[in-house]
C-alpha cells in the first residue's frame, strides 16, 4: 500500500536492547552483531521515523522524547512478534518464571491469570513474590525477578510495558462508627507504601487528626483489621470484601490521590514461557482498563 512505511522488527529489537542494556556493545553481544552493525541499524531506524532516537548523557545513552514514544511501540511490536513465535514453540515452554506483585494484586484479578497459566502450562514453574513496589522494582533491576506489577514513583521508567491508573478508596467495616473527638484510626502497610502516603497526605490537607492502629505487610491482615472494626484503610475495589463499606465526603473522608501502576519486564531475558505470560497479562490489563495503545511516556 502506497505511503505505508514498515518498521522492521529486527531494527526495533535492536533499539529496545540498546536502551534496556545501556549501550551498543552490550546489545551487540546479546544479538551477536558488531558495534558498527548496531549503529547502522539504529541509523536506519532513525531514517525511517525521521527523528533522532538516542542521545548521550555522560556515559549513558538515553532515548530522546521521540525515542521514548517509539520505545513503547517497539516493545509492543517485538512482544507480539515473539508471542506469535512462542505459539509455534509452545513445546519449549519450560523452566521457572519469577513474578513480583504488590499484595493486593496477588489476591485480585492477577491471581486468576496466574492460576490459568499454571494449569495450561504445567511444565512452567511460577514463583510469585509479594512485597512493596519499591522492593519489587529493585528486584527486577537486579535480575531477581522476571515480570512484575508495581506502583510507579515516576511517569517514565525503564522496562515499562503498560501503565494504568488505580483509584484508592477509603474502606471501613459496615459496623464501624467514627468517634469525632478522637483521631481517625488507620490500618496500613508499613512505611514506603503508596496508599499509606496518600492517606496521610489526604487527611493532613483536610486538617484531620489520625493515628495508626495496625501496620502489616500482607493484604489479608489489612482486610481482617478493617472487617473487625479496628480502623479504616485505603483499598482498591478488587480488595473490598463483604462486610466493608466505602467512605466518602459525606463521612468526612477527602478523596485520595490516584496511583499509577505499571507492568514491567526485561524483554531480552524472557523465555517463550515469559513472553506468553506477559501476553496473557497484557490482554487482561487491556480488557479491564480499556488501554487503547502502548504506554505513552511523554
Amino acid at each position: 500500500m502506497a505511503g505505508i512505511t514498515n518498521l522492521q522488527t529486527d531494527l526495533l529489537r535492536t533499539f529496545v536492547l540498546v536502551v534496556e542494556l545501556g549501550g551498543h556493545s552490550k546489545a551487540g553481544a546479546m544479538l551477536g552483531r558488531s558495534q558498527p552493525a548496531i549503529s547502522l541499524q539504529l541509523g536506519r531506524l532513525e531514517e525511517l521515523v525521521g527523528a533522532p532516537l538516542l542521545v548521550k548523557s555522560g556515559r549513558s545513552i538515553l532515548p530522546t522524547a521521540d525515542g521514548e514514544v517509539l520505545l513503547a511501540y517497539a516493545r509492543e511490536v517485538v512482544r507480539i512478534n515473539d508471542e506469535a513465535m512462542s505459539y509455534f514453540r509452545r513445546h519449549e515452554m519450560t523452566g521457572v518464571l519469577r513474578i513480583g506483585l504488590p499484595s493486593d494484586y496477588a489476591v485480585a484479578f492477577l491471581q486468576e491469570i496466574l492460576t490459568d497459566f499454571t494449569h495450561n502450562h504445567p511444565e512452567v514453574n511460577l514463583e510469585v513474590h509479594c512485597d512493596m513496589s519499591r522492593e519489587i522494582l529493585r528486584q527486577l533491576s537486579a535480575d531477581e525477578l522476571d515480570i512484575i506489577v508495581a506502583m510507579m514513583p515516576s511517569q517514565s521508567m525503564p522496562y515499562l510495558s503498560r501503565s494504568w491508573i488505580e483509584q484508592p478508596i477509603w474502606a471501613a467495616a459496615e459496623s464501624f462508627v467514627m468517634d469525632p473527638d478522637r483521631p481517625i484510626p488507620l490500618v496500613a502497610h508499613p512505611e514506603g507504601c503508596n496508599y499509606r502516603a496518600r492517606m496521610i497526605q489526604s487527611l493532613e490537607v483536610a486538617g484531620r487528626r489520625w493515628r495508626f492502629v495496625y501496620t502489616g505487610p500482607g493484604i489479608s491482615g489489612l482486610q481482617n483489621a478493617v472487617l473487625n472494626g479496628l480502623g479504616v484503610s485505603a483499598l482498591t475495589r478488587p480488595t473490598l470484601l463483604k462486610g466493608m463499606r466505602i467512605l466518602g465526603k459525606a463521612d468526612g473522608f477527602p478523596p485520595l490521590d490516584p496511583v499509577q501502576v505499571g507492568l514491567f519486564y526485561k524483554h531480552q531475558r524472557q523465555s517463550p514461557a515469559g513472553i506468553k505470560l506477559i501476553s496473557d497479562l497484557v490482554a487482561s490489563l487491556d480488557s479491564i482498563n480499556a488501554v487503547p495503545k502502548p504506554t505513552d511516556q511523554k
